[in-house]
């Protein structure tokens, strides 16, 4: 019997480790607390808190979660966004390289989709993964993330140049810097997620 003692005490303190941390953020924090404080480590602080707050309740106190809810709000905005784009193909005296900007825009865009959706799918097939598995799965859904946003920069860089300068670029741009801004954000939240579980699981490991 005594030599269960030791591995008893071991997992005993890490329960009470993790209780209390959870006492912790319970006691101090809500939902919405949980989020803002979350937002401190996106560019856009105020718009994360704008789109995510709304889901207080599904993201409770979860950094999953919380990543999760990010990605899927950016992957509802992009293809929103790109809806829009694509009805100014038909403006009416929108000029051939305008013309041009939009389509390539359209397709740039379709490539952020199909990355956002494959990382709302990763994310959320990771379930209990760990170790090199979940760096491994989270890795791909950094990627896809921010090829997608890079997707979203090069629709914008379409339309530099003076030559391009008019009513089409204006509103494209309002759009997809928004849409931009919001897939930032939840880039940096998966990394936030990312960080604290690879944290989480070396406190875990102590001696």
């Amino acid at each position: 019997m005594a030599k269960l003692g030791l591995p008893l005490l071991v997992i005993s303190f890490f329960l009470y480790v993790v209780g209390m941390a959870d006492f912790v953020n319970t006691r101090h924090s809500n939902p919405t607390d949980f989020i803002k404080a979350s937002c401190r480590v996106t560019s856009y602080p105020a718009l994360c808190v704008q789109c995510l707050a709304g889901y207080a309740r599904t993201i409770q106190q979860s950094e999953r979660q919380l990543a999760q809810t990010a990605l899927r709000v950016s992957l509802a905005r992009v293809r929103s966004g790109a809806a829009f784009v694509a009805k100014l193909t038909k403006v009416r005296g929108i000029k051939p390289i305008e013309y041009k900007a939009v389509k390539d825009c359209i397709e740039t865009m379709g490539d952020g989709i199909d990355r956002l959706s494959e990382s709302v799918r990763e994310l959320g097939h990771m379930g209990r993964a760990g170790g090199q598995d979940f760096l491994w799965h989270v890795g791909n859904v950094q990627t896809w993330v921010s090829a997608a946003l890079t997707d979203e920069n090069t629709c914008l860089d379409g339309f530099s140049g003076r030559f391009m300068d008019g009513n089409v670029k204006t509103a494209i741009r309002r759009r997809v810097v928004n849409v931009a801004q919001i897939t930032s954000n939840a880039l940096a939240l998966v990394n936030r997620f990312a960080s604290k579980h690879k944290a989480a699981v070396g406190a875990s490991q102590q001696p």
